[in-house]
This record gives C-alpha cells, structure tokens and sequence, in this order.
C-alpha cells in the first residue's frame, strides 16, 4: 500500500511539475493559400495567410497546442467567369506532436479545427445564399527549424459550406478547401 500511495505521490508531483516546464511561444505565421471550391465549379486560386500565433509545447511528450489568428485572402474562382477573393480571420487550433533533437531541429504533425469569419461581401453576389461564418479541418506537418523557424504544410478541409448557388440549373453547396504552404517566426 505504501508503495502504491509513494507512486501517486511521484505522479502528481510530476503532473504538476510538466506544465510550468512548457515551452510558450510566440509568434508571426504567413504564407500561401492555393484554394479550390469543392463542387469543381472553378480552378484552383491562389491567396495569402498572415497573423500571429502562439505555440504552447510539453517538452516531456512533445504534445502542444498551436493558436493562430490570421488574416486570409483566399482566391474563389467560379466556372472561369469571375475571380473574387474570401477575405476572412481564420482561426486555427491545432494539437501538434513534435518529434526532435532539442530545440535545434524537429519534425511535427498537427491536425484540429479552423474557425473562419468572412469580412467582405463581395464574393456574396456570386451566391444565392451564403454564410458569414464557416468552419473547417485541418492536416498537417513540418519542421521546426533552429529554435525561431517553423516551415509547413497544410491541407484544409471544409467542414461548413460557404453558402449556395446555382450551377447549370442545379442547386450546390459551397466549399473551400485549400493546401496552405506556411512559414513561422517565433520570438
């Protein structure tokens, strides 16, 4: 019994002691958007990400949480006839597993919600009906690079529609997903 009650002893202290030893940081994540609406009615459009972001990691397991408040301009182009760009706040967060040697190099995977809000209603004339917010899922991996450097890629995964509209007389759906290619500095 005494053994049993010195282990759980030695658990709680270690519980407790893992997340003031967590690693925090913050910092500024951009890059590129390479969008394509689900329901082909148009190509593949190109926009841009930037924003900051947060990254909290325990350095035991190498679990952490990865926070992102990003501007996005995203490109919607529909069936060839008018290119308009979604921009939005998007938020992501992630639970990142890092895998590495220290803080010089790491490998990571990530995956978790995207929470969007439209900011303009330019692209809402090319629907019938549309959404202000909309959610999505993303998947991804990368490299932390010498302690500030974090490189990416993501795929994201429409979990809302955008709204609707009518495509050669049929009633659809909007989607958006998108690979992000990203580039972070942390401070």
């Amino acid at each position: 019994m005494k053994k049993l009650v010195s282990t759980i002893v030695v658990m709680i202290c270690l519980m407790m002691a893992v997340p003031v030893q967590s690693q925090v940081q913050f910092g500024l994540k951009g890059g590129l958007d390479i969008s394509k609406l689900d329901n082909n009615i148009g190509d593949n459009t190109t926009g841009f990400f930037v924003g900051p972001m947060i990254d909290v990691t325990l350095p035991i397991v190498g679990l952490g949480i990865d926070v992102a408040a990003l501007y996005s301009q995203s490109g919607m182009d529909i069936n060839n006839k008018s290119s308009e760009k979604l921009k939005s706040i998007e938020i992501p967060v992630n639970l990142k597993w890092t895998l590495g040697l220290g803080s010089t190099f790491g490998v990571f995977i990530a995956a978790g919600p995207q929470f969007g809000f439209s900011l303009n209603d330019g692209w809402k004339e090319l629907m019938e009906e549309t959404n202000k917010n909309f959610v999505s899922v993303n998947v991804g991996a990368g490299l932390k690079l010498l302690r500030h450097l974090q490189v990416g890629v993501n795929y994201n995964i429409g979990a809302s529609k955008l709204g609707d509209m009518i495509v050669d007389t049929s009633h659809s759906s909007v989607r958006k997903n998108s690979w992000q290619i990203s580039l972070a500095y942390m401070f």
